[in-house]
């Protein structure tokens, strides 16, 4: 079985391992450890990009918060050799465990304080918004969608706008030839959360979606692959 180099990978490996099958990564079958370790792929890249994030400027873990956190995974061992013994097989060790648990601590908090800037809804306000809208709370035309996202960030090198042009070709050439596998290719290459689900979105109404996306998502056929779209966030393929 191939192993995890990046501790921050491995960390994330691991946990992903754990919710979606209750097992360490050494007992999962080679399909299993390839879909775990891809999502964990992706979700670093994400948490890179959040770290990025100007919020993320003054975001600080406090090291109560991190003991609490890694005393709480402890208690989920019988005993230190055992917590320790994993660590290993995955390739941790307690410091950089340590580090990468507060990695996903720092990014849970810099999320936090984003959501925290959002203004304030009151009852009041909801009330008098529906009472001068309500055209806008009748059931408008929706699309089940699916989406691939590959993002641009001029400091990671193979998301550089080259790159990402190159990979989303790449997968649109693939989807081209055997559509039915979109789901199949979210999971692996989509940097979108959604990837988990294989990049599926949901049932979508008009103007949720990014305009570039949103005017080809309701142009297109049931069944159809779009071709490779752009937005602000970087390249997409919708399904």
């Amino acid at each position: 079985m191939p192993q995890v180099i990046d501790s921050g990978v491995a960390y994330l490996t691991l946990k992903a391992a754990q919710k979606l099958y209750s097992k360490s990564p050494a007992a999962l079958q080679p399909e299993e450890f390839e879909r775990v370790q891809n999502m964990a792929r992706h979700q670093h890249k994400l948490e890179a990009l959040v770290l990025l994030a100007p919020e993320a400027r003054d975001a600080m873990v406090p090291p109560s918060t991190l003991e609490i956190a890694l005393q709480e995974i402890r208690g989920r061992y019988q005993s230190e050799d055992e917590f320790a013994g994993d660590l290993t097989r995955n390739g941790l060790d307690e410091k950089t465990f340590r580090i990468a648990l507060e990695r996903e601590l720092k990014v849970e908090a810099i999320m936090e304080k984003i959501g925290s800037q959002a203004a304030k809804i009151t009852d009041m306000d909801v009330e008098l918004y529906y009472q001068y809208h309500t055209d806008q709370f009748r059931r408008p035309e929706t699309r089940s969608a699916r989406h691939i996202l590959i993002t641009i960030n001029e400091m990671i090198f193979e998301n550089t706008r080259p790159e990402a042009n190159k990979r989303i070709s790449a997968i649109a050439k693939r989807l081209a030839k055997e559509p039915q596998r979109f789901e199949e290719q979210a999971l692996k290459h989509s940097e979108c959360p959604t990837a988990l689900d294989g990049g599926k979105l949901g049932d979508i109404p008009p103007g949720k979606l990014f305009t570039e996306l949103d005017k080809t998502l309701f142009s297109m056929k049931a069944g159809e692959v779009s071709g490779v779209l752009e937005s602000e966030l970087g390249f997409h393929i919708l399904c």
